[in-house]
């Protein structure tokens, strides 16, 4: 099969969870272009949206419909060239309800993965279980005379290890997209031992078409991004702990939060990211790296205590945060949830104090006006040259969070997990929107 043969059947599995439904858009749009070019009107092209709801699969199909409509929208001239010869297509209007029909009846939503079993590409992004994954990947192989290749949007299995107790024989390979696929522009980019080479060019051409920005990793345990974020939250955890000597546990996580988005300016705190993930994902994808980690323990009490009072965060289907560590206003933190009263404490009571114990720190700059300034370089160098300059609690802990970002990032790259120091960079830059990569020379 070409690069279009392959397209013509697809399913993905998972297809109305967060991550599949932005993996589901992305494809249907590709796939209705592909099926508007001339050469194509006779073809077929048809992708299931495969999950495991009715009611989540009815509403997936009103995202896709809203979505596909923005899209039209921005493209209308673009859109007026592909339908030019419809001569009943007068009216922008016209034409963008046209490629919302388009897109939208190339997609077959289902209940039943017997709709896979004719598919020559299946994208799975289902529960982060290797077990379940293993389950589903052997079903289709087994009743699918196409020998379709798998897209697992993983991101913390070994491929190979999939692979292999799926007996896929090198058709499967590790395509992570970050959340929300739309939108992200960073896809991790993972081999098998034995992925075959034709998965990895239509891959590299499939990421090319959506004009996204591919980074290699090696097949280890969480990866870049994952094996970057499991540590950066064991260190935070670890200082939480240390800090109950002097503070409370809320205090504790003030403080932490606070450093790890002001003070090293990110888009949001550790704390605040790991609600946003979900305390128990993290937790869940520590537990999954761990086995193939034996020099390492990625464990955090602090999460086990979390979730022992079921405290777990995540999002609401509209995207917006649920509370977790932290309780939200308006999308902003607002009080922190004690574990010994099982009840969340104003940040207003114990703010005020908490800075003062922090010390003189360096004047910050909010993340969204250092990100992308074209002055962002000399911005940071003055930022971290007055922040070595400066002595304090705040201070310490500031530079003491920066250098252990960067070990992590070398590490990764010593441990032959990321090519390059390059790539460590890309991946927080892109996948995580950071200002600037963690393995760099702001403290040297």
């Amino acid at each position: 099969m070409n690069y279009e043969e392959r397209l013509q059947n697809v399913s993905v599995l998972g297809a109305a969870g967060k991550m599949g439904s932005g993996i589901l858009l992305l494809t249907a749009v590709e796939m209705a272009d592909l099926s508007l070019k001339p050469e194509n009107k006779e073809k077929t092209f048809v992708l299931n949206a495969v999950d495991v709801s009715d009611q989540a699969l009815a509403g997936l199909m009103k995202y896709l419909k809203t979505q596909v409509q923005k899209i039209a929208e921005k493209n209308a001239v673009m859109l007026r060239k592909v339908y030019q010869d419809r001569k009943d297509l007068v009216e922008n209007g016209d034409i963008i309800n046209q490629y919302v029909f388009d897109v939208l009846t190339i997609v077959k939503p289902s209940t039943r993965i017997e709709v896979a079993f004719h598919s020559g590409l299946v994208f799975e992004a289902i529960i982060e279980d290797p077990a379940t994954k293993i389950g589903v990947y052997t079903q289709i192989s087994r009743n699918n005379p196409n020998q379709p290749w798998f897209f697992t949007n993983t991101s913390s299995i070994p491929i190979t290890w999939l692979d292999e107790n799926a007996g896929l024989g090198g058709r499967i390979i590790g395509f992570h997209f970050y959340n929300p696929p739309a939108v992200q522009k960073l896809v991790e980019l993972i081999k098998a031992t034995n992925t075959l080479k034709e998965v990895e060019e239509f891959a590299m051409m499939y990421a090319k078409n959506l004009r996204k920005t591919i980074v290699p990793a090696h097949d280890v345990a969480g990866f870049i991004g994952n094996g970057h974020f499991m540590r950066d939250i064991l260190f935070s955890t670890k200082e939480v702990e240390r800090l109950t000597k002097d503070f409370s546990f809320v205090e504790a996580v003030y403080i932490l939060n606070r450093i790890s988005q002001d003070y090293l300016i990110r888009p949001m705190g550790i704390f605040q990211l790991i609600d946003y993930v979900g305390v128990d994902v993290c937790s869940y994808i520590m537990s999954v790296m761990n086995p193939y980690l034996p020099d390492e323990d990625l464990h955090s009490p602090v999460l086990d205590k979390m979730l022992s009072r079921d405290v777990k965060g995540g999002q609401f289907a509209d995207g917006s945060q649920k509370d977790g560590i932290l309780k939200y206003e308006k999308g902003k933190p607002v009080a922190i949830f004690d574990p010994e009263t099982k009840q969340y404490k104003a940040i207003s009571e114990f703010q005020a104090k908490v800075e003062e114990r922090l010390g003189p720190m360096p004047v910050v700059r909010p993340w969204k006006t250092i990100v992308n300034n074209p002055a962002k370089e000399e911005l940071l160098v003055a930022y971290f040259s007055e922040l070595k300059a400066q002595a304090g609690m705040g201070a310490d802990l500031t530079k003491a969070y920066t250098i252990r970002s960067c070990q992590i990032g070398k590490k990764l790259v010593s441990d032959g997990v990321a090519f390059s120091e390059k790539d460590v960079n890309t991946v927080l830059l892109t996948g995580f929107f950071h200002a600037y990569g963690p393995i760099n020379n702001y403290l040297n």
